[in-house]
């Protein structure tokens, strides 16, 4: 380990193995820290936090701090966060609340820019990128590979499927598809993540099938209760649709259209 002079740990702190805490750091009680972690100088981590391995956390963050809601009086709760995850310069991210489950809880490497704020209660998954300025009310779901752009505001209890980008300043207050462009304030869908896609390897018949559903939910007249039916056997061919189908169906706040 390499720990500063000046850096401050509590007590209860785990520290693994290679791990490097910087000048004036605080790391407070019930946090653990795991292997070949690197915590830069002037951070702040309060418990009960859990960080896993090589993670690299710079200076001026603060992870762990009590959650900024009113309803909030002090009980358990935690922040969990996984392996390799980049999370740069006044990145704040909350503790989970009683009421959401008690648990915020991030994934594997994901790439969390300057000034981004994770409130309680939000679920990130893996490979996930925030841009500068990105935020997350409570109860936010983000699952594996989105993005979002800078100064992108999600309203509490969206959910941001996979494979999704969100363009710089959007202001998501539904649902967004997996798979999908919004952008705007209020955003709106602008149509297929195709070059994010294929970056990812998926294949031309996939994407194929993704514009047919994509047409068929956004480009024709049919509401939502009409085109689910219509999507079915689209669906039946492609696990990719089928997730599309699958996260409408279950959407609570409704999708962005």
């Amino acid at each position: 380990m390499s720990i500063h002079p000046t850096a401050v740990i509590d007590s209860t702190a785990r520290i693994g193995k290679n791990v490097e805490i910087g000048p004036y750091s605080i790391i407070g009680s019930n946090v653990e820290i795991g292997d070949d972690s690197i915590i830069g100088p002037h951070v702040v981590i309060n418990g009960p936090t859990r960080l896993g391995t090589e993670n690299h956390i710079f200076q001026f963050a603060s992870i762990g701090e009590v959650p900024q809601d009113k309803k909030f009086h002090g009980e358990n709760s935690t922040l969990e966060i996984g392996d390799r995850n980049h999370i740069r310069e006044f990145v704040t991210i909350n503790r989970g609340t009683e009421d959401g489950g008690g648990v915020t809880r991030i994934g594997n490497d994901n790439w969390l820019m300057a000034y981004i704020h994770i409130a309680h209660d939000c679920i990130v998954g893996n490979n996930v990128i925030f841009s500068n300025g990105a935020s997350l009310a409570g109860h936010v779901t983000v699952d594996d590979h989105a993005i979002l752009g800078g100064f992108t505001l999600v309203h509490q209890f969206c959910h941001i499927g996979s494979h999704a980008f969100c363009g710089m300043g959007s202001a998501v207050s539904k649902d967004v598809p997996p798979y999908l462009i919004v952008n705007g304030n209020p955003a709106q869908a602008r149509g297929l993540n195709l070059e994010g896609l294929k970056r990812r390897g998926f294949s031309k018949q996939t994407l194929k099938s993704l514009r047919e559903a994509y047409k068929l939910v956004y480009d024709s007249d049919l509401i939502i209760k009409e085109a689910l039916p219509k999507l079915e056997p689209l669906a039946a061919a492609s696990e990719e649709v089928s997730h599309f189908v699958e996260f409408i169906k279950t959407s609570s706040r409704g999708i962005l259209r």
